[in-house]
């Protein structure tokens, strides 16, 4: 069976065509992605989200260039996704210290307890993407599948949603008047 008739089983939903087009074109999909990867573990990643992108988009493809061509393009595109997003990941992500100060447990209740109230205070729609892609690691792709939304604006929810959390969490201290004063 050509590849174009297990195309057209595959976008009918046949299961069994879209395991023949995994088979048969699974090791070439890894071998691009593992060149750009670097490593084994990444390259397994980045393959399987390449190949959920494949099935996602496969209805749309209408055949006007090869498949093979067509497949190597997401699959390029998907490791390069995945290399911008750990290198964004590695460029926010701060050093330790050599030693980091211990903190009691009262410290940590409180610096919990702060977060919540500051999350409680941030919009809606700022909240869940900051929580969606800083907590859970969410892309803005993703998010904006989920929240119906473009990555863009997920960008910029997210922006937004950082520079209130930074203001809400300055350290404040209580003036003679009895108001609260910002220390920064």
């Amino acid at each position: 069976m050509t590849d174009l008739e297990l195309i057209r089983q595959a976008q009918d939903g046949d299961g069994v065509a879209i395991r023949e087009l995994y088979q048969r074109h699974s090791g070439r999909v890894y071998a691009v992605v593992r060149r750009l990867a670097g490593e084994d573990a990444l390259a397994e990643d980045w393959a399987q989200e390449a190949w959920v992108r494949v099935f996602r988009a496969l209805p749309s493809f209408r055949g006007e260039s090869r498949f093979t061509t067509w497949l190597h393009r997401i699959a390029v595109n998907s490791a390069l996704h995945g290399r911008r997003w750990r290198e964004r990941r590695a460029r926010n992500e701060a050093p330790l210290p050599p030693t980091l100060p211990v903190s009691g447990p009262s410290d940590q209740s409180v610096l919990r307890m702060r977060l919540e109230r500051a999350l409680e205070k941030l919009p809606d729609r700022m909240r869940q993407v900051m929580v969606l892609h800083d907590v859970e690691g969410y892309t803005h792709e993703e998010i904006g599948e989920a929240l119906g939304v473009t990555p863009g604006t997920s960008k910029s929810q997210l922006f937004k949603a950082r520079a209130r959390m930074r203001e809400l969490l300055r350290p404040r201290q209580a003036a003679p008047n009895g108001e609260e004063v910002c220390l920064t």
